[in-house]
């Protein structure tokens, strides 16, 4: 017997994650799952439901600001998983109304459909090291305006230091 393939568009956000499901072939039903808490366990208890009937599982889900925990989990326990970028999802002109529902069931569509393009996903390594070069990045930009707005300041006040350079210890 031939396991079914069942596309699953994820919806993530901070506290939730919206799920749509979309069966193989051409004309397999598109359908909405449901809502559930952003929490692993109840993914977990979800995609033990889905699997109950022998089916075969591809989750979809966009990049976003809530990173890669779910990628990670999921291929960690040997799902196929892809993230894709929010600006690469094919858009119909006029279709300009978005909500999770909505947005799950297209991601399902889509995956179906292999019309969605996979982004790379760090690993953990070199993701705390981006992390670290932005926060680096982010601590120098400060320094700087700090000392854009200090120098305005005593500009504004005809304060002149007279000394060499003004950011060394005196």
């Amino acid at each position: 017997m031939q396991k079914t393939i069942k596309n699953i568009g994820l919806d993530v956000h901070k506290n939730s994650i919206s799920i749509g499901i979309a069966d193989e072939g051409r004309d397999g039903e598109v359908r909405y799952y449901g809502k559930i808490d952003n929490d692993m366990n109840q993914l977990d208890n979800v995609i033990r439901k889905l699997i109950s009937n022998g089916a075969v599982l591809r989750f979809v889900y966009e990049a976003g600001p809530c990173g890669y925990a779910i990628y990670r989990y999921l291929t960690k326990n040997a799902m196929d998983c892809v993230v894709i970028a929010p600006s690469k999802i094919p858009q119909q002109s006029g279709n300009r109304i978005k909500n999770d529902r909505r947005d799950c069931l297209s991601l399902a569509r889509l995956h179906r459909a292999g019309e969605l393009t996979p982004v790379y996903v760090p690993t953990e390594e070199d993701e705390a090291l981006r992390d670290l070069v932005r926060a680096r990045e982010d601590a120098t930009r400060a320094v700087r305006a700090a000392k854009q707005q200090l120098g305005a300041f005593l500009l504004r006040y005809d304060i002149v230091y007279s000394g060499r350079t003004k950011w060394t210890k005196a």
